[in-house]
């Protein structure tokens, strides 16, 4: 199993089944904060999608993380970018009005966790046990896994440029 750090010391073991470049993605559904607790599907084909798995909109990497890519979402054209968090849908709407965030799709996993477990992203243990790791995916019109980014301390941020770069060439 992967693993991911926290505070650099703390080995988080990842649970789920692993998802890497070339697999083909798995079909899930997480909830929609806007509109207000519509199911968004993820994986599939006919659609690029960048996929960005965040523990919780409600710390500062988090925050910094979607609203980078909120803003990055604009030069994306063809590409659908979702967010998936454990929050609740009902306070990523407020942390999304409250950071102007309206460019990109704002989702929860916390009605079942299938995405996290389905894409092997789900933290199995340590403190934050039950939320998702720091882990971004292209998914190509094929509906294959194009592109996976896993950062391995939890509290930075990831690399911006290569994800974008990634999202851009599935077009």
């Amino acid at each position: 199993m992967a693993t991911v750090t926290f505070k650099n010391d703390i080995v988080c073991t990842l649970g789920g089944t692993e998802v890497n470049v070339g697999d083909t993605a798995p079909v899930t559904t997480v909830v929609n904060c806007d509109p207000m607790l519509q199911d968004e599907q993820i994986g599939g084909e006919g659609k690029v999608q960048l996929v960005v798995a965040v523990p919780s909109l409600d710390t500062g990497t988090c925050d910094a993380e979607t609203r980078r890519f909120n803003t990055e979402a604009t030069s994306l054209e063809g590409v659908e970018v979702i967010t998936v968090s454990m929050d609740l849908p009902f306070a990523a709407a407020r942390w999304c009005g409250a950071a102007g965030v309206a460019d990109i799709k704002v989702c929860s996993d916390f009605r079942n966790k299938d995405f996290a477990n389905a894409y092997g992203v789900l933290l199995a243990d340590g403190p934050l046990a039950g939320l998702t790791a720091r882990v971004i995916f292209v998914i190509g019109k094929d509906g294959k896994v194009s592109y996976k980014q896993t950062v391995a301390e939890i509290t930075e941020e990831p690399n911006y440029e290569e994800a974008l770069a990634a999202a851009k060439a599935a077009c």
